[in-house]
């Protein structure tokens, strides 16, 4: 094809992923909507700068309109995706596919975002797994023993990467194709169909957006796809509220994707990272605490959350809860039953505060999201009717991060450095999701540990021994982190650095790490 370049792979199953057709169909979104997401991408970063220099952040007032319209409402959710109580997250690889698919959950996320490194054979194979799944042909045999999908599976919500991330491997008149586009695009292209036959449809989890009008964006590229492939309003997506100005445009996203959108999802620890980056220079008032003491019930989170479900329900879309990121422990009960009912109460209060649905990292809490949401929901699918005129959320009620309880401790200096480097190490090696001290860490999360310690070292934060956080201080525990853990840390050790103690703050870590697996 004129202008299409593919890098090579030995994945099977790679040929069907990337036919022809399939190529065509990238490059027509590459050379339609590619310069508008460069141009989106600069735009954020005019709003940070904006924000740096002013410490400020409100709800637009050139949108008001749409906000105090009553009139407006999202497109019906299809019959698959009105009961969302719980969802389990995870790669894309084939074992964790089918376990997902087979775990009683409601909805598997397919995650080819933050729990995928974007290895080109992980990339492909993602698509080769989703591709065969659809079609209920997909087995994974290791050590012996079988994996097959069951009959009652979950319904497959796909995450594509944020519109940062460039797929090098693909590129259209020269230049590289968005890794969005990629991963929406062949996703969609081979089951949107195939999908729609077996009474489902091709349903999307939008992560990283920061305005209304990258979610325009998004449903400009939806409409041009279903007309591509002759098909009517199928499209649902749901968008992560995982940064601090998406959460000023709670409303103005869901107007904009009103004839694709079925929900906003509080996607936390992103959105801890983005509070931090946007408001890192901003002063002492913007510092967190260790980040294991920033729970749900902060002022700012609770703020957030509460806004969430009222602007949801306002408009007859699905709000969902956040990442229980425990995993259970096979040999300490005792760890287990402190976390399971950390998990439960949080989850309870989601179910009471009126979301729909909620989050899971492990197959063994499924039960435990499905107990709190059944009792809140009985035989009902969802609470959209759940309507909350009690809700008010002021600007400064999003940006009440002083009150936060908590201290900033070398501890915690500590848990973030070596976190980061296990997260970081696991990351280059291919892996996205990594279960380090019964949690399971993403690039979210990491992006928490980094971006703390560069906050923390540039506001001279004071600890709980009464030090300042220096670069001299990470630096030492960086060096007795790196002891402990053993060899073949260096290539970790030298990103940590890139992207936590350098004097300029890098956008996102996975951006230099891509540098060095593409």
């Amino acid at each position: 094809m004129s202008g299409v370049e593919t890098t090579p792979t030995t994945v099977d199953g790679a040929e069907t992923i990337l036919s022809p057709e399939a190529l065509e169909f990238l490059a027509d979104l590459h050379r339609t909507f590619g310069a508008r997401r460069n141009e989106l991408l600069a735009r954020r970063k005019e709003r940070r700068a904006e924000i740096a220099r002013t410490g400020k952040l409100d709800f637009l007032a050139e949108t008001a309109t749409v906000r105090d319209d009553s009139n407006w409402k999202v497109a019906p959710a299809p019959a698959d995706l009105q009961d969302r109580r719980v969802e389990i997250t995870g790669p894309t690889d084939p074992k964790m596919t089918i376990n997902a698919l087979n775990s009683g959950a409601k909805v598997w996320l397919a995650d080819l975002e933050d729990a995928n490194t974007p290895h080109w054979d992980n990339v492909i194979g993602g698509q080769v797994s989703l591709y065969r799944a659809t079609r209920r042909e997909l087995r994974f045999e290791s050590n012996g023993k079988k994996y097959e999908l069951g009959d009652d599976l979950a319904v497959v919500v796909t995450r594509p990467r944020g519109w940062h991330l460039d797929e090098e491997h693909i590129t259209v008149d020269g230049k590289p194709v968005a890794g969005a586009i990629v991963d929406f695009g062949l996703y969609f292209f081979h089951n949107a169909k195939e999908l729609l036959a077996r009474g489902s449809g091709p349903y999307f989890y939008l992560p990283k957006t920061e305005s209304h009008l990258e979610a325009r964006l998004w449903n400009e590229i939806f409409t041009r796809s279903e007309a591509a492939l002759g098909l009517g309003n199928s499209v649902r997506a749901t968008v992560l509220i995982e940064t601090i100005t998406a959460a000023f445009e709670m409303e103005e996203i869901l107007f904009e994707l009103r004839e694709h959108a079925s929900g906003l999802n509080a996607g936390r620890w992103d959105y801890l990272f983005s509070v931090i980056k946007n408001f890192r220079d901003a002063g002492p008032e913007f510092v967190l605490p260790d980040r294991a003491k920033v729970t749900m019930t902060a002022p700012f989170m609770r703020a957030y959350t509460e806004l969430l479900v009222a602007t949801c329900h306002k408009r007859g879309a699905f709000a969902m809860g956040g990442m229980a990121a425990f995993i259970p422990s096979r040999r300490d009960p005792e760890v287990n039953e402190k976390a399971l009912a950390q998990v439960k109460a949080d989850k309870d209060r989601e179910a009471g505060d009126g979301f729909d649905g909620s989050w899971v990292a492990h197959p063994d809490l499924v039960p435990v999201c499905k107990d709190s949401f059944d009792a809140v929901l009985k035989d009902k699918p969802n609470q959209v009717d759940r309507l909350r005129p009690d809700v008010h959320v002021a600007a400064s009620d999003l940006l009440d991060v002083a009150n936060t309880p908590g201290e900033v401790t070398e501890d915690g200096v500590r848990s973030n450095v070596s976190v980061a480097l296990q997260y970081l190490k696991a990351w280059l090696g291919g892996l996205g999701a990594v279960a380090i001290n019964n949690l399971m860490e993403d690039a979210a999360t990491a992006e928490i540990s980094r971006s703390q310690v560069w906050q923390w070292i540039h506001q001279g934060t004071i600890l709980d021994t009464g030090d300042a956080v220096t670069e001299s201080l990470v630096r030492r525990i960086l060096d007795e982190e790196v002891a402990k853990l053993g060899e073949g840390y260096d290539q970790a050790r030298t990103l940590f650095e890139q992207v936590a103690l350098a004097d300029d703050f890098v956008d996102f870590l996975t951006l230099p790490a891509y540098a060095l697996v593409r």
